[in-house]
């Protein structure tokens, strides 16, 4: 056996292999982490200069000219050697700048660079997710709206129910997305900067640098936070920022999970009925058994990930109620974990999810054949009200229906044929003076109540004022990695 290895020799994670996007990816990489530790090392030492610390314009030039040139084997090696990855990157990164070495980390705490690093990271997560939930949003919306006139069976207890429309149901799907984008939008907003606090969050180090003077330090973590590119940092903290941070943002993702989930779900059961499937290519294998299956595999994809989305913020809840005192390190790996899943899942459902959206394929004569079977029975009250206007008693109208519904109810659950309810009225004695309106108390279109109107309101009211929040990053169909 051949000892060269390759990736596929040890385990890869699927979210970054298969379902997440480059971009999301990126902004969980090594990369992206060690290179905002030293943007992060360099304003600290541009604030620090700027109050007044002997620190160099050469020295914070040096620091600002190797933000990329990042030497992963040789910090590999320092943490060999000191079990502490912040020391070995300081190390590194010192091997490049040997002239601001003496300065780097400067009165810092190794959560200086780690936790606002996660919170650039979280921040930048949701303004990659935020734009893709919108684009599913327009989707959704552009068919709900071409659908807002198609009648359906509509459900409860998954037992046909009262008619509504196929746009009328998207609306229930959207009504969930936006609630979502505004608690994502929430949570982005909401996220301040851990800033420069020191090692317990006291800025007892800073203090000393500054030897005494409050306002410098106060000024300095401002100056750090505007730098960074956030509005505030948080007031107080431990050595860490709050978990109850990574509970909002995790909870706000898994929520996101659980309307992916429905929406998917109801698309699943739907293409079992074959009312709507989703895209379908031409090429596609359904089974590898059995050829002609039409798996819904995007919305399985879906409602997987979305599973292990919502299944993460137990993960925060219990890291969050074990930060003994100012901190444990306790939560470390798990939210190197934790936090990159949640991010990635909901970034690959997202894709998929827009994917789906954009090939909706709705047929309509499954639909009218599953309401013809089931519309006579929902007609009943019509029929009994029409036989009134026309003389007839409500109470003998009442018990002729619920016979005839009863001997066509026996033919369709006993002999498995059609619901043939309309034509024993039609040969009914009882029922030949509404003869001519039977056809007409049967149309669709009257049982729909304001179903096209509701979905017109709220794509107009409700839909269109979010979207506007996204014009401009609504371009662009979603392909899936794999």
């Amino acid at each position: 056996m051949s000892t060269a290895t390759t990736v596929y020799d040890q385990y890869r994670n699927p979210l970054t292999s298969r379902y997440a996007s480059k971009e999301m990816s990126f902004n969980f990489s090594e990369t992206k982490k060690f290179s905002t530790w030293r943007k992060l090392w360099t304003f600290l030492a541009k604030a620090e200069k700027e109050l007044g610390l002997p620190i160099t314009d050469e020295q914070i030039e040096e620091m600002e000219a190797n933000w990329e040139t990042i030497d992963f084997e040789q910090a590999a090696r320092e943490e060999r050697e000191t079990r502490h990855d912040v020391m070995a990157h300081i190390r590194t990164f010192a091997t490049k700048c040997p002239s601001a070495a003496p300065i780097i980390h400067l009165g810092a705490t190794s959560c200086y660079v780690g936790d606002n690093t996660d919170l650039i990271v979280l921040r930048d997560g949701f303004d990659i997710l935020l734009p893709k939930l919108a684009r599913c949003i327009q989707r959704l919306a552009k068919f709900a709206g071409e659908q807002k006139d198609q009648p359906t069976l509509g459900f409860t207890h998954l037992q046909p129910a009262q008619l509504t429309t196929v746009g009328k149901r998207a609306c229930l799907w959207l009504q969930e997305l936006l609630m979502d984008e505004r608690a994502i939008s929430r949570a982005r907003d909401d996220l301040c900067f851990r800033g420069v606090k020191g090692t317990t969050g006291t800025q007892a180090s800073f203090l000393q640098l500054f030897e005494g003077d409050g306002e410098k330090v106060k000024k300095l973590d401002d100056l750090v936070t505007k730098m960074a590119g956030f509005k505030k940092a948080y007031p107080v903290c431990g050595q860490t920022y709050t978990r109850k941070v990574d509970v909002e943002c995790l909870n706000t993702l898994a929520s996101l999970g659980a309307t992916v989930h429905k929406i998917c779900t109801d698309l699943r059961l739907l293409a079992n009925m074959k009312e709507i499937e989703e895209p379908f290519e031409s090429n596609q294998i359904g089974s590898s058994a059995m050829p002609y299956k039409r798996n819904p595999m995007r919305s399985e994809r879906c409602c997987a990930l979305a599973r292990h989305v919502m299944a993460l913020p137990s993960n925060a809840l219990n890291t969050a109620a074990t930060q003994w005192m100012e901190r444990t390190l306790d939560d470390s790996a798990n939210r190197r974990i934790s936090l990159g899943e949640s991010f990635l899942a909901s970034d690959g459902m997202l894709q998929t999810l827009q994917n789906v959206l954009e090939g909706l394929v709705v047929y309509p004569k499954v639909i009218e054949r599953h309401m013809a079977q089931e519309l006579p029975f929902m007609a009943t009250e019509n029929f009994i009200m029409a036989v009134v206007k026309a003389g007839g008693n409500r109470q003998d109208c009442h018990e002729e229906i619920r016979r005839l519904s009863h001997e066509a109810g026996a033919k369709v659950k006993q002999e498995g044929k059609e619901n043939d309810l309309v034509e024993r009225i039609k040969a009914s004695s009882y029922f030949a003076p509404i003869h001519s309106q039977i056809d007409s108390l049967l149309n669709p279109a009257t049982f729909i109540g304001r179903a096209p109107q509701q979905v017109k309101e709220f794509l107009e009211n409700d839909v269109d004022p979010v979207l506007k929040k996204y014009e401009g990053n609504l371009e662009g169909s979603a392909t899936l990695v794999i």
